[in-house]
């Protein structure tokens, strides 16, 4: 009986976590598909609080929405079938095939491989039966021998694919080589015998002065050097870790620009949904965690939150609740989304402690509107229209917007609130104002991703700053944005050694 044949793979791994794995991934994946390949991610565990929602409504990190964007196709759930959304340092909630599937606690994470392994082969055989090439991403790094035992994500996923290895090391952290050595040494022979070259990222000045040490860990190691990556600093792709490596705008303000702050909350989730008003010009955003830092910001933004009731004790506890009443009492806006807006409310209730063992807490009270946890979470994607026509969105009446949700609560408003964005069918309220349309609360994710809604924002916020004319900004084309990193790879790493390598 004739089988299909099964599509070639090449695994990025690293020697630690932020060395630019994701960022990598995506643009190997954007130069498969210029050269004509079917391809698609894969990252059998991701472990983020940033993430995303399939076109059938599945949950799945967001670096790997991002690198199927990059590869031309819809994103699946197969790309990424586990998912650890942190909601403690002992604590993190599963979502397995797109799914929440309860909490895994630090002490189970050498026990899940029995739990998780076949979930983890089956979606990669999936990928390798659909697509030409599957670029498989790792996590952390291979090397770290505690955890080994209940390897999914790294070496065990290579062997199990027989793929060829590439291995980053982060030369911005310093001791790279130190680093790759260390790593190569510590895997077995057998996962030894998979890595293909190694990959340096993040160089800043002139590659001629590495060469020297690109030679010796080729003698020290025998596996040599695929290139050299430079800092990029000029190429946006959606970050996968923290809002330290989130998109900021320039330090310096000018009376001409619209400054906006988002309170870096320490469960933040999807944070670089923000990034897109960073990319504007005239826009100057900052991530603000301490209230010492919140300085005199024209558009406050209250992100998404992973444990919705923690966060709002830091805000109340760090002093930034002050700043927050403060800043509306002066007559400035808030945005809040998702966890922001329900903190926004006047109450956040969690009777069956889904998000805390808490049952109820105080909002902010500035929109009013009240939060109950209950049922399963929603994910979906949402098509919706602005209704609304005063403050924020004032001249944004008959808009459409679209982005996701990722949610378990249900939010209800009184009279005080109106419901100034809806979806598209009208059955769904999926945004509120407050009486002067200056407190803006949704549950959408991704707005800003919408040229239009996010140039009226500008401009409505610029408006109110009293600026002479709302700033413009180009359009953003995320298109550009992958070809641009694609190109940046091509000219630094030797990719015919990787077609090599792969058998193509």
């Amino acid at each position: 009986m004739d089988t299909k044949p099964m599509g070639k793979v090449v695994m990025l791994q690293g020697t630690g976590s932020s060395v630019g794995k994701s960022l990598l991934v995506t643009g190997f994946c954007r130069i498969f598909a210029q050269d004509g390949y079917r391809v698609a991610p894969f990252k059998a565990q991701n472990m983020s609080r940033n993430s995303g929602v399939t076109p059938d409504g599945l949950e799945i990190g967001r670096a790997q929405v991002a690198q199927a964007e990059a590869a031309g196709i819809e994103p699946s759930v197969e790309m990424n079938p586990v998912l650890l959304k942190p909601e403690s340092n002992a604590t993190s909630q599963l979502v397995s095939m797109g799914k929440m599937s309860g909490k895994m606690r630090a002490r189970q994470f050498m026990t899940r491989r029995e739990r998780l392994w076949g979930t983890v082969t089956s979606s990669l055989d999936t990928l390798r039966s659909q697509f030409d090439v599957v670029v498989i991403e790792g996590a952390g790094s291979p090397a770290e021998i505690n955890l080994r035992a209940g390897d999914i994500v790294n070496m065990a996923v290579a062997l199990y694919a027989d793929s060829p290895v590439f291995i980053i090391g982060d030369i911005d952290k310093g001791g790279v080589f130190a680093s790759l050595y260390g790593t190569h040494a510590l895997v077995s022979d057998e996962e030894r015998s998979l890595v293909k070259g190694f990959i340096i990222n993040k160089f800043r000045g002139d590659v001629s002065l590495l060469e020297p040490g690109l030679v010796q860990i080729e003698e020290l190691t025998g596996v040599g050097v695929l290139g050299v990556v430079p800092y990029l600093t000029d190429v946006y792709v959606p970050e996968e870790d923290s809002p330290r490596e989130a998109q900021m705008s320039s330090e310096s303000s000018e009376s001409g620009e619209v400054e906006v702050v988002v309170v870096a909350l320490p469960h933040i989730a999807n944070f670089d949904e923000f990034d897109p008003l960073a990319l504007r010009s005239g826009v100057r955003l900052r991530y603000v965690r301490e209230a010492e830092g919140f300085g005199n910001p024209d558009l406050v933004i209250l992100p998404g939150s992973k444990v919705t009731i923690a966060d709002m004790d830091y805000v109340r506890s760090s002093g930034m609740e002050g700043k927050i009443r403060s800043h509306i009492w002066n007559g400035r806006p808030v945005i809040g989304v998702c966890g922001g807006m329900q903190m926004l409310g006047s109450s956040i209730h969690d009777p069956d402690g889904i998000e805390s063992e808490r049952r109820m807490a105080e909002g902010l009270g500035v929109l009013d509107i009240e939060t109950r946890f209950v049922g399963e979470k929603l994910t979906t994607r949402t098509e919706g229209k602005i209704v609304g026509d005063r403050g924020l969105l004032a001249g944004a009446r008959g808009m459409a917007v679209s982005g996701y949700e990722i949610h378990v609560g249900i939010t209800e408003s009184d009279q005080g609130a109106s419901g100034v964005m809806e979806t598209m069918d009208g059955e769904a309220v999926i945004g509120y104002t407050d009486r002067t349309g200056r407190v803006l609360g949704t549950y959408v994710h991704d707005l800003f991703k919408n040229e239009a809604f996010a140039e009226r924002i500008v401009a409505n916020v610029a408006r109110m700053k009293g600026l002479d004319r709302p700033t413009e900004s180009e359009p953003f084309s995320q298109e550009a944005e992958f070809d641009k990193l694609a190109s940046y790879l091509r000219k630094s790493l030797d990719m015919s050694r990787v077609y090599e390598a792969m058998g193509l």
